[in-house]
Formats: structure tokens, C-alpha cells, sequence
């Protein structure tokens, strides 16, 4: 979960997949520039997505509407409140899933909610969500120097729900990193050391005996 600035530094860090809907990295720095926190952020590329995805989802106030698929329609409500203050905006589009991430803030914390538009079902991602190139997993790169899990998770994508399959803790050194999918069997992860200049890479298999593998539920 991260604050404005940290946040804005790994979306630029991420290569881009191809989906029409996502925004660059440019268009990211450019549109939350100015923003008044996280919130105010998520709210200022819900704006370039609303255009870019017409009748996907509305906003009116302090409720944000999404279409479901093949019928229906799912509510998010922003809750005003210094406190226990919540907002969620649109972010993303995962058409190949039939799915929609939502930039999700409490207070001082960001997440992102992935809404299955056939079930309706809401499941909270740390993250970023990455889908493969297969359409059967996502992975979510939670790494930052505070308030982190500081893992790699990849999840398997079904018709109904997400289940959380694998888990890779690099340790503390870690204090950004950013996961794609070089092939839906192999991960390229970007990450960054405390104390030492510039990136790394390196590229994770997902037989790769260093995952803790969960089992089924």
C-alpha cells in the first residue's frame, strides 16, 4: 500500500501489456502532477478512463457505477470522512477476465479492487494487478519500503473468483519493485536494493522451488 509519490514511481516503473484502456507512465506523472493525495489522484485518471471506456462505468458525486456483464450494474460509494475515509475510482479494464480494477484509497493507504463483472465478486489487491499472457494468472508485485507485505503473489484467475497461488518474499532489502510476465510461465521482475544506485532485474519461473505454493481451499 503506498503513499502519492511512491505510488506514481511504480507505475512508472512498470512496462506496459497490452490493453487499449491503461494508461502509460507518462500519462500517469502527467495526470496526478498536481494531485491533492491519493484520492485526488485516483479521481483524475478515473476522468481519462471514464472517456477512453464509454459506458463501462459512471460517476455521479460520490458514487461510482460500473456496468456488470452481461447484466447488472456493481456500486462503490466514497465515504467523506478524516477518519475512516474510503474512495474508490476507475482505473483499468481487464476485458480478456471481464474484470475492472478499481484504485481503492483509505485514509492514507492505496489498494486496488478487482471486480469480476459476471459474479459481481470484489477481491482487495495490494497492488497493481498483471495479467498474463495466458489470461489464467495475475501477479502483484507488493514491495515498498514501508507499509508493504514485501512479496510476489500471483494469483489463478477462474470464472469464479481469484484464488492466491503462489508467494515469494525477496526479504527487506527491497524497496520498490515491478512484475511482468515475459511468458505466462516466467516473471521479469524490476526491483530496487536500499542503499545501492540504479535497478536490478531478474526473471522468476513459476516452477521455480523458491515459491511457497498454497494449496487449494
Amino acid at each position: 500500500m503506498l503513499p502519492l509519490p511512491a505510488l506514481l514511481g511504480a507505475i512508472c516503473c512498470v512496462p506496459l501489456i497490452a490493453l487499449a484502456a491503461r494508461l502509460t507512465p507518462a500519462e500517469v506523472s502527467e495526470a496526478c502532477a498536481h494531485a491533492d493525495g491519493t484520492a485526488h489522484c485516483g479521481r483524475l485518471i478515473e476522468t481519462l478512463q471514464l472517456q477512453r471506456l464509454p459506458g463501462l462505468a459512471r460517476r455521479e458525486g460520490n458514487v461510482l457505477t460500473v456496468a456488470l456483464y452481461p447484466a447488472g450494474t456493481a456500486t462503490f460509494t466514497d465515504i467523506d470522512d478524516p477518519l475512516s475515509g474510503r474512495s474508490y475510482s476507475l482505473w483499468d479494464a481487464l476485458d480478456p477476465i471481464n474484470a475492472v480494477v478499481l484504485y481503492t484509497t483509505a485514509n492514507d493507504t492505496t489498494s486496488f479492487t478487482l471486480l469480476q463483472r459476471r459474479t459481481n465478486r470484489r477481491f482487495s489487491l495490494p497492488a497493481e494487478p498483471v495479467l498474463s499472457p495466458d489470461r489464467q494468472r495475475l501477479v502483484v508485485a507488493d514491495i515498498c519500503p514501508k507499509h508493504c507485505a514485501n512479496e510476489i503473489t500471483v494469483w489463478r484467475v477462474s470464472g469464479d473468483g481469484l484464488r492466491k497461488e503462489l508467494v515469494w518474499s525477496p526479504g527487506s532489502d527491497w524497496i520498490d519493485a515491478a512484475a511482468q510476465w515475459k511468458d505466462a510461465d516466467t516473471l521479469s521482475v524490476e526491483y530496487s536494493v536500499a542503499g545501492k544506485p540504479g535497478d536490478a532485474k531478474l526473471e522468476r519461473k513459476l516452477a521455480d522451488p523458491a515459491w511457497t505454493r498454497l494449496p487449494p481451499p
